[in-house]
């Protein structure tokens, strides 16, 4: 019979382990600052989401129930006036322009002063036929010379 090689006859097949291999490489006190680290990170995550909660709530708590009676100065919509910083004025109308926005602004000067308008914060089909300021954030558009998305409307 051959020989293994690597394998030597008088070397026991179970070693014992040095005791230092056996310990943890992990102090009490490297244990407890990441339990720590840990923490900190789920209460500050909680922390932030619960302002933005607020936030939202309150852009959907701020409206009338029925807005189809909405008096002149109702304010519907997010108080973030630092997301939602361009402001315009016209009268509402339905319809985008070549699948940009589901509503207009029309505003003096013809249709080429129209702001197209889309919004998940505030239903804007409750102020249709309605001179309305509305505040919001301008996005990229193909064919409307001025898309906005909007975050909040007052009735003028």
């Amino acid at each position: 019979m051959e020989k293994e090689e690597g394998i030597q006859p008088d070397q026991p097949l179970i070693r014992k382990f040095k005791e230092d291999s056996l310990k943890s490489k992990y102090s009490p006190k490297i244990i407890a600052l990441l339990v720590g680290v840990v923490i900190l990170g789920i209460l500050s995550g909680y922390f932030i989401s619960g302002t933005n909660k607020t936030s939202q709530n309150s852009a959907s708590n701020s409206g009338i129930l029925n807005l189809s009676s909405a008096s002149k100065g109702t304010i519907v919509g997010s108080n973030d006036t630092t997301t939602f910083k361009d402001t315009v004025e016209g009268t509402l109308k339905t319809g985008g322009i070549d699948g940009e926005g589901a509503f207009h602004l029309v505003r003096p000067g013809g249709d080429s002063q129209n702001v197209y308008l889309t919004s998940a914060i505030v239903d804007l089909s409750k102020f249709v036929d309605k001179k309305i300021k509305v505040w919001g954030q301008t996005q990229k558009a193909q064919h409307a010379g001025w898309l906005m998305d909007v975050g909040r409307v007052e009735v003028l």
